[in-house]
């Protein structure tokens, strides 16, 4: 069966009341499962992960949409994570008999029925229209507030709707990628300098690991800081990887990582690569993880 994962994510971590009538548009559909969501406070986020065949998910994607947009109002939103609307991104991801070319194409379709809403959105990574737009960093650049001029200018033009912000939505990145791992580290310090700097050494356009995206945030309630990671290809930057050079990042600054946090879903293997660099195994493989061998085909 041919099957596609999304990981939409909202801006909304604090009413739970909302949380739900989100999460409610992926709840009992036929050939879609909701893996898991996860509202962040601090963040006032949420991300919600679903797998499933393509028409289906793109439905219930497309249900949340509307009601999210009616529920959230941007011009009234704080939150520590960067975001530019009440729907932010929308990223496909390929799961199994389905191609990246097919998630461009499924990334399109979502697009252009978000356009027609009113919402300006923006195709990144391999759904890209051009270079400059491949990176979500780069698109979201300027947030919600700064998008009333930035969206004004030729070169921000959307690809799907008005060029023109929406001041309750705001607008909307849409993607097809490879599986991203969002891979957080909290520190022991309130000091979001801190963080900052060493995120910036870490992520690959301050010159550390190349598929690494990295900032720094507060986290309040704690009174920690942490190093918001993407990984956007575990294959060739990996988890341990990233969480060793945090670390030695941090002594320079008398701090110590209190623990770290994983945001959805990951690859098997990319736990397996940390546990055979952790536990120093040589030539760890999948086969050897028990469960493994009793996942049916």
């Amino acid at each position: 069966m041919k099957r596609v994962m999304c990981i939409p994510n909202y801006s909304e971590g604090r009413d739970l009341e909302k949380v739900e009538k989100i999460t409610e548009c992926f709840r009992a559909k036929e050939n879609v499962k909701l893996i898991d969501y996860q509202p962040d406070a601090d963040h006032n986020r949420l991300v919600v992960e679903v797998i499933g065949e393509p028409e289906a998910v793109i439905a219930a994607v497309l249900e949340s949409v509307k009601v999210a947009t009616e529920i959230i109002d941007m011009s009234k939103h704080e939150g520590a994570h960067p975001r530019m609307g009440a729907v932010d991104v929308i990223p496909f991801v390929p799961v199994t008999e389905c191609t990246t070319e097919e998630c461009v194409e499924y990334a399109n379709k979502v697009g252009k029925a978000i356009g027609e809403m009113g919402i300006p959105v923006y195709l990144y990574e391999d759904a890209a229209t051009s270079p400059d737009r491949k990176n979500l960093a780069k698109v979201r650049k300027g947030q919600y507030e700064g998008f009333f001029d930035k969206i004004k200018e030729p070169e921000w033009k959307p690809d799907y709707g008005p060029q023109e912000m929406n001041v309750k939505s705001g607008a909307t990145a849409v993607a097809a990628r490879f599986h991203l791992i969002a891979f957080n580290v909290n520190l022991n310090t309130s000091d979001l300098a801190i963080a900052d700097k060493i995120a910036k050494t870490v992520r690959h356009i301050g010159g550390g690991l190349r598929f690494c995206k990295a900032i720094g945030l507060e986290l309040e309630e704690k009174g920690q800081t942490q190093v918001s990671m993407n990984l956007v290809n575990f294959e060739k930057t990996a988890i341990y990887q990233a969480l060793e050079m945090v670390k030695s990042e941090a002594k320079r600054y008398g701090v110590t990582v209190v623990n770290t946090e994983l945001i959805g879903l990951l690859p098997l293997q990319a736990l397996v690569d940390s546990a055979a660099y952790y536990m120093q195994i040589d030539g760890f493989k999948q086969e050897q993880v028990l469960e493994t061998l009793l996942i049916e085909e």
